[in-house]
């Protein structure tokens, strides 16, 4: 299923009460020739209509729908599917009886639908979600109010339960380099396609990305942005570790390596938090969107270049428990660190600034020279002065 270019995985389960007849009635034996459509009891001496199709002889499609988008969950059926069991739209509501139905008319067409928005999910008494190292799941039902006549109930009452599957985590691994000049890769999660990127950008404003291997200078800001650029808006996102290489492979043993983040937490005295607003400080696992910067530094040995690394997780909208790291429990931080559901984004090279020759010193620069000047100058006015006095002694002698 395709909604505004958001792929989904969709579960549908429809429990309807009304579906099963008797042989005395007119969906008899002889009337369900068509499995996809009616299916036989073990005894073959009652019939019920196939999930979706209803009236007498199952012959009529109900246009179930669920939807599943990144802002909403929702499903809807034909109106007359519902008049035909005699279910009125006042009747039909969520758990929670005040997330009422609603009609829609799509393209001539009659429908009834549920719609909500996913801040209302709990609200409206969904169930809790389900979720394992790849998917959330969001269940609901429709349910129908029972139709009391007198004292009695003769009409069933129908109950539609459905399920939209998200994906939770993501699990990437980049090829480097990547252009334009950011860490982004795009993977597929059952039949959804998101994305993550990281990048870096020019100042504290971060509305300018570099576009080719950024070279910044020794203790200057070094600002970076990790996203779900699609879907976007909907998972909360917590950067776990981040940590600076001379290689651009993540894991290597050769040369030095520096952690900025460990377990969502500062490791590094001069990295922060930005909030989205400008100026204002943030925190790790609050959005989709996670800014954070340090002062830039190198290493001691050769090459000078950094590679950045960081592992991030997805949770879902409803799960601040989950990207909220705690920065005050040490064993905690370490039992997680070894998790290995977390995707990789890598960025690199960063260049750091450092002129090709030494400056020199004033001493070299100014003093020096001119005092060597003064120094010759003397000189030359002794070599002078004594040149006199001799020619003047010579000239007495005379």
């Amino acid at each position: 299923m395709t909604l505004n270019g958001l792929k989904l995985s969709v579960t549908l389960v429809l429990l309807l009460g009304l579906t099963r007849h008797w042989v005395a009635g007119i969906c008899s034996v002889e009337h369900c020739t068509d499995p996809a459509r009616c299916v036989l009891s073990k005894d073959q001496r009652s019939c019920k209509c196939a999930k979706g199709y209803y009236a007498d002889r199952c012959d009529k499609n109900a246009h179930i729908k669920v939807m599943c988008d990144r802002d909403y969950i929702a499903i809807r059926a034909v109106e007359d599917f519902f008049k035909y069991h005699n279910v009125p739209l006042e009747s039909l509501h969520l758990p929670n009886k005040s997330c009422r139905a609603q009609r829609e008319v799509i393209d001539n067409v009659p429908y009834y639908m549920s719609r909500i928005s996913k801040d209302k999910y709990v609200t409206c008494g969904g169930k809790p979600l389900e979720k394992n190292f790849t998917h959330i799941s969001y269940s609901l039902s429709l349910l129908s109010d029972p139709q009391v006549i007198g004292n009695i109930i003769r009409d069933p009452v129908i109950k539609m339960d459905y399920t939209c599957v998200y994906p939770y985590i993501r699990r990437v691994s980049l090829p480097f380099p990547v252009v334009p000049f950011s860490s982004e890769t795009v993977m597929r999660v059952d039949e959804l396609d998101a994305t993550i990127e990281m990048m870096l950008y020019t100042d504290h404003t971060y509305s300018k990305a570099y576009s080719s291997a950024p070279t910044i200078e020794l203790r200057d800001k070094v600002y970076v942005e990790v996203t779900v650029t699609e879907p976007a808006d909907f998972f909360l996102l917590r950067v776990n570790e981040c940590w600076a290489t001379q290689s651009p492979q993540p894991n290597t043993t050769e040369g030095s390596v520096h952690t900025l983040l460990l377990n969502g937490c500062v490791n590094d005295q001069t990295v922060s938090f930005h909030n989205m607003s400008k100026g204002q400080s943030g925190h790790n696992g609050e959005s989709s969107t996670i800014r954070y910067s340090f002062d830039m530094f190198r290493f001691t040995a050769e090459p000078h270049d950094l590679y950045l690394h960081c592992t991030v997780q997805l949770c879902e909208p409803d799960d601040h428990k989950s990207c909220t790291p705690n920065c005050n429990s040490i064993s905690k931080r370490e039992a997680v660190r070894g998790d290995p559901a977390q995707g990789l984004l890598s960025y690199g090279p960063i260049r750091i600034e450092i002129p090709d020759r030494p400056q020199s010193s004033i001493l070299m620069t100014v003093v020096l020279p001119v005092a060597g000047v003064w120094t010759v100058g003397f000189f030359f006015i002794i070599l002078i002065t004594v040149a006199k006095a001799g020619s003047r002694r010579l000239a007495q002698t005379k």
